[in-house]
């Protein structure tokens, strides 16, 4: 059973502070927003009520700040698809995978996306650098120990600094459309299992998730291994759940395996029970037939079915052309679901390539 929202208004229980409240976001967009803005007044209000103390209020009050600066300088090219790029920063131009992460930054430019990383050295500087200083973002940490932006990106408007992970951390998963993690530390660990566990449990969207290695690596082998022989056969992850990433050797594999899964599949949306499923194009009817006896058991009733645009999608119109897929999803494995986009995007009849661009940000 999925939980229920409280209708009770989030107010501060006083009808005059409440009035000048309100009157405060009149004059800001459309009125779901406005009751949003005004949420978002009434518990700083309240936090005052309870007597915060002074460390949880710098918390919050860095951690919004930090946010909405951010999605500031993102809201411009919500329309490119962007990969997150992982790795170590200690990796130097001498080792194979810095001109991997190069090389795979400059094929996914190429192929209309930008690119993302953690803004520092090692192969994040390798990313920037293929993909050139336009199509890069950089998402630094400011840490004890001062770690400066690399040349490519440094002082440019769209390195944003960030004070605490976890907001960059959201602010990657948000903001791109892929995760590619080449070796790397603790830090690419991190990063790498939370885009796992977000697809894994339905709170990201699905996306596409490569680990690199080079030609004759094995960073991630001892890794992969102890997902299959402890985690899944501990009963700990489903077998499903190896649709949720893919492991390669070449740049070039990488690039492809991440535009294929766009190349039919779009993006999705939930409205109520239902699953809107965007494609870039019609699949035929034998096809979608095929779809609902091979996925049976994702759904909660019925069958999968091309359909319109439905009521609540019309606050993204331009979305508007794509095809759809229309099921009930049981929301119960999101491994499944991954497999069932490899699948659609299968059957799609028209080859992958640039067509990476769309609307849609990862996180919900």
């Amino acid at each position: 059973m999925k939980p229920q929202r409280s209708s009770r208004a989030y107010t501060t229980r006083n009808a005059a502070v409440d009035a000048q409240i309100a009157k405060l976001v009149a004059p800001f967009t459309d009125a779901f927003d406005r009751k949003l803005l005004a949420e978002m007044v009434v518990s700083a209000y309240r936090l005052g009520e309870d007597r915060a103390s002074t460390g949880d209020l710098k918390i919050l009050n860095a951690a919004l700040k930090e946010l909405r600066y951010a999605f500031n300088i993102f809201r411009p090219y919500r329309h490119n698809r962007k990969v997150a790029m992982f790795g170590s920063a200690r990796l130097g131009m001498d080792h194979p995978a810095y001109a991997m992460a190069s090389a795979f930054g400059e094929q996914m430019v190429r192929a209309g996306w930008m690119v993302i990383t953690g803004a520092a050295s090692g192969i994040m500087r390798a990313g920037h650098k293929g993909a050139g200083r336009e199509a890069s973002f950089g998402l630094n940490i400011r840490l004890p120990f001062e770690q400066e932006a690399n040349d490519v990106i440094a002082k440019d408007p769209k390195l944003i600094n960030c004070k605490y992970f976890f907001t960059r951390k959201l602010l990657f998963i948000k903001e791109s459309h892929a995760t590619v993690l080449f070796p790397g530390g603790f830090g690419t660990l991190d990063e790498g299992f939370e885009s796992l566990t977000l697809v894994q449990t339905g709170k990201s969207d699905p996306r596409p998730i490569v680990f690199v290695d080079t030609p004759k690596g094995s960073f991630w082998t001892p890794l992969l291994k102890f997902f299959t022989e402890q985690l899944e056969r501990g009963g700990m992850i489903s077998p499903d759940d190896r649709a949720i990433y893919h492991v390669t050797r070449s740049a070039e594999e990488a690039v492809q395996y991440i535009l294929h899964f766009y190349s039919t599949y779009h993006s999705l949306r939930y409205v109520g029970d239902a699953l809107a499923i965007r494609l870039q194009h019609p699949l035929s009817e034998a096809a979608v037939a095929r779809l609902t006896q091979e996925f049976r058991d994702l759904l909660g009733s019925g069958t999968i079915r091309q359909g319109p645009v439905l009521a609540e999608e019309r606050d993204e119109p331009n979305l508007q052309g794509l095809s759809r897929l229309i099921l009930t999803f049981n929301r119960q494995n999101y491994g499944r679901l991954n497999r069932l986009i490899h699948r659609i995007n299968d059957m799609g009849t028209q080859p992958s390539g640039a067509r990476g661009k769309g609307r849609g940000t990862g996180a919900t």
